[in-house]
């Protein structure tokens, strides 16, 4: 009687265990759906080595940047950085996960630098017009994937900043040559352009020498002419959100060995930094980068900042002018003899006119009349002396004519003459000639414009730059326009060409 409620307890009790085991399970479920599931071990890459790579291609890029590159693809390469460093700040506590378990809308600012650093990279292998404008097209959708990322959390973001480019150095004696320091090279193989690269180092050639510390303006000056000005400080300032820290330290800017904390502002950051700071090269742009370190809480977040740096020298040119001129040709022309007769006591006159040969003229200051023979006879007794005639110039009956009258003149009127002249005159004309002038190898000066005399009677001319030390260029007859960093131009006579390298012309 006793054993019948047993089996209703047992149900009671796997009623019971089945409900825990369901609670487990739907924990569980919940954990993986909170927490994400679980990432089976295997060879995807992490964010952190995603971000890396990226990190690693963007500087391989960069160091094969050439001068036409760190200008014209600076603002790609600023902009790869940015959105980098943006990744990594929002991902630094996920950087052990597998970046292919990201869901896609997370994986498209990723797609666009790699799309980013794949134009740069097509930009670098086949240099060209097209190539930069695509590069330019990339980075403007990098740019937008960075405006989106602003704002969807409180991590910290810099959208822009500036100066893209250093000035040059101002108190470094740029237009000196001190003398001496130009060691075996004469000045004027280091002016020469012709000369191929590696002839001869520090060469200021059209042809690409190998840079090289040696200077290569041509202006000597001594001690106490060296320059005195002071280089003004760089200002850098950058924009973004959450910038600012609250009631924490202010970010800081490192370049080089200078560091130094930013004045802060709505949404900005300002330094002053030494122009000294940043690494310079004599003849080439050179990348210079800036760490910024903003500190939120216990994070600290780094962006690194990309700069061009001008060099001292900006480079040098060359102007070769065709000038079309006119030579004049000389020959001598010697006219037919002319006779002229007259019976006993007569005179005759034999008047002839004479154009010059096709293409000619006559120089009336060098022409002179020759009487060849006087002839006289009296009772047919030659005798010279009866003869009083004379040859001479007469007006030109048409512009440009030679006349000459030749006169048989007798002394007696029982005599008989014969005159014979002719005379001798300089033909001229002008013969076009062409002469090449060139001007040989021109240093540029980032203070003092270049004037180049445009010469009378020039019908073409042909302008070589070389700027920076790799940036060629030629122009046929045109006043060339958005060359960096250097203006050219016609002064309003038209008759001075002018060079002006100027820091502020950024293209």
């Amino acid at each position: 009687m006793t054993a019948g409620p047993k089996p209703t307890e047992d149900r009671k009790r796997l009623r019971t265990i089945g409900a825990v085991v369901l609670l487990l399970c739907v924990a569980a479920a919940a954990f993986f759906l909170v927490f994400g599931r679980a990432e089976a071990p295997g060879t995807s890459a992490t964010i952190g080595e995603k971000l890396a790579m990226l990190r690693a291609e963007r500087a391989s890029l960069q160091a094969r940047a050439d001068g036409e590159a760190r200008i014209g693809l600076l603002q790609a390469f600023r902009t790869a950085g940015l959105l980098t460093d943006a990744l990594a700040a929002r991902y630094e506590a996920d950087a052990e996960r597998a970046f292919d378990r990201l869901p896609a809308g997370r994986l498209q600012p990723f797609a666009e630098i790699d799309r980013l650093n794949a134009a740069i990279k097509d930009a670098l292998d086949r240099p060209g017009d097209g190539a930069r404008r695509a590069a330019r097209k990339a980075a403007e959708l990098a740019t937008t994937q960075l405006e989106r990322i602003a704002g969807l959390d409180d991590a910290p973001l810099v959208l822009a900043y500036t100066p893209r480019f250093v000035p040059p150095r101002r108190a470094t004696g740029e237009l000196t040559l001190t003398p001496g320091a130009s060691g075996n090279v004469p000045p004027e193989v280091a002016l020469r352009l012709d000369m191929p690269p590696g002839a001869a180092r520090g060469a200021a050639t059209l042809s690409g020498a190998a840079p090289s510390t040696t200077p290569t303006v041509p202006r000597y000056a001594p001690d106490f002419a060296a320059s005195g000005d002071d280089d003004p400080a760089v200002q850098i300032e950058v924009a973004g959100v959450f910038l600012t820290p609250g009631g924490g330290p202010p970010p800081v800017l490192a370049v080089g060995t200078w560091r130094g904390d930013a004045t802060v502002a709505p949404e900005r950051l300002r330094f002053s930094v030494p122009r000294g700071a940043f690494a310079n090269d004599d003849a080439r742009t050179t990348f210079a980068s800036g760490s910024l370190i903003v500190r939120r809480g216990s994070r600290t977040t780094t962006f690194q900042l990309l700069f061009t740096v001008l060099p001292d020298r900006p480079g040098s040119f060359a102007l070769d002018q065709r000038v079309h001129t006119t030579e004049l040709e000389s020959n001598t022309l010697v006219s037919p003899e002319i006779l002229s007769r007259a019976p006993p006591g007569e005179t005759r006159t034999v008047r002839r006119c004479f154009d010059p040969p096709q293409g000619w003229r006559f120089d009336k200051e060098r022409r002179r009349v020759v009487i060849v023979e006087r002839l006289g006879w009296v009772d047919d007794i030659a005798d010279p002396t009866m003869n009083a005639g004379l040859v001479e110039f007469v007006p030109e009956e048409a512009p440009g004519q030679i006349c000459v009258a030749v006169l048989a003149r007798p002394v007696t009127k029982a005599a008989r003459t014969a005159t014979i002249g002719r005379f001798e005159a300089t033909l001229v004309r002008d013969r076009p000639v062409d002469h090449v002038l060139k001007s040989g190898v021109r240093a540029l000066d980032w203070r003092e414009p270049a004037r180049m005399p445009i010469e009378p009677g020039m019908v073409e001319w042909k302008l070589y730059v070389r700027l920076f030390d790799e940036i060629v260029r030629e122009f046929d007859q045109a006043v060339p326009s958005g060359l960096p960093f250097l203006r050219v131009e016609l002064d309003p006579d038209r008759k001075t060409l002018v060079l002006k390298a100027d820091p502020t012309a950024e293209p």
